[in-house]
């Protein structure tokens, strides 16, 4: 494959000041077709797109080779359905899908389809966070018993309705503006769970390889209309405890916190990509600072988008963050909102 024919579904502020830039950089991709609402004159114009058009089906059949997904969460599991069922490749935004069911069922088609699925979480892809995986992977700590895991960011305005420090964050006042509804409506999936605790929960799966089994979480408003603050205490298959937790409350400019810190049998591994540190201390006495980049913790999605592609063409063969994480990462949000739903009673993840 020469170039890789690319169809764009969501024209907004992400999509056009992250995904599209890139791609449009790239020599072996050509972007055929955008989908999205209202006037994409300029979009087209922008990024050279031959295809304009408000019905995705227009989009799917016209002769692209895959699609890059970005529209309101709730919107994610019907486009991705249908490009999979096309047999096209899928990069889909972050969390892939709102509900258990709908992730596990694009897991399906996926299989079916023999396609890339990719979803874009930034710090899967970072050096640091691959060197942990590594170590985990080779046994440094054994088997995990404990897994922390916790997340805050400065998006309180996000999520309460005023994208304000997230537009001047990104740099994209040029960019059309993200409908408060897309982040402040629980109907659109709005809210810290999904917005947000998708990034840390897809690290913690992916460096782990854990799966949730049971989850007993509450979430708390703080008065906005969707959940500013979340905490959980989950079961994982094969034994270990778990807490996961959110807060959307840091001060504008403050940087990101995620921060998962792993027990095992054989040590403990911790990871803060606020203050860029990885540290291994194993029982025998063994201790392991890695060397980070400064500046390295800081999130940015500039690599999935380029891996997708190269995926496509067979540069490489390393998914960071496939269907089959993000699945899990879906599963262990909707039990954690369905748990607090239910007074915070302890949900089953999974059969």
């Amino acid at each position: 494959m020469s170039r890789v024919r690319v169809g764009a579904i969501g024209a907004g502020w992400w999509a056009t000041s992250n995904h599209l830039p890139i791609l449009a950089a790239r020599d072996d991709v050509e972007l055929v077709a955008v989908c999205g609402l209202g006037d994409l004159s300029a979009v087209q114009a922008e990024f050279g797109f031959r295809v304009a058009t408000d019905d995705v089906d227009v989009l799917l059949d016209a002769g692209i080779d895959a699609v890059v997904i970005s529209t309101p969460h709730d919107l994610h599991h019907g486009a991705a359905a249908a490009a999979l069922d096309r047999g096209l490749h899928v990069l889909c935004e972050k969390p892939m899908t709102l509900h258990a069911d709908q992730a596990w069922d694009l897991v399906a088609r996926a299989e079916r389809a023999g396609t890339h699925v990719l979803v874009p979480y930034g710090w899967n892809y970072k050096p640091f966070t691959i060197a942990a995986r590594r170590m985990l992977e080779a046994g440094a700590i054994g088997e995990i018993q404990h897994a922390v895991c916790h997340m805050a960011s400065p998006t309180r305005g996000l999520f309460g309705g005023d994208p304000t420090h997230m537009l001047e964050r990104w740099d994209s006042a040029t960019a059309t503006a993200p409908q408060a509804s897309t982040w402040s409506s629980p109907e659109h999936g709005g809210g810290y769970a999904h917005g947000q605790i998708t990034h840390s929960s897809a690290l913690l799966l992916w460096l782990t390889g854990l799966r949730a089994a049971t989850v007993a979480g509450r979430v708390a408003t703080a008065g906005a209309p969707v959940d500013l603050f979340d905490a959980a205490v989950v079961r994982y298959d094969g034994g270990a405890l778990g807490t996961l937790s959110g807060a959307a409350t840091l001060a504008d400019g403050d940087p990101y916190q995620v921060d998962i810190r792993l027990f095992g049998t054989e040590g403990t591994l911790m990871l803060d990509v606020e203050r860029e540190r990885v540290t291994l201390s194993r029982y025998d006495g063994t201790r392991e600072d890695l060397a980070i980049a400064p500046g390295e913790g800081e999130y940015e999605c500039l690599v999935p988008p380029a891996r997708f592609i190269d995926l496509i063409t067979g540069a490489s063969t390393e998914n960071h963050s496939g269907v089959e994480v993000a699945a899990r990462s879906v599963e262990l949000i909707d039990a954690l909102l369905r748990s607090s739903a239910a007074d915070g009673a302890e949900v089953r993840v999974h059969d």
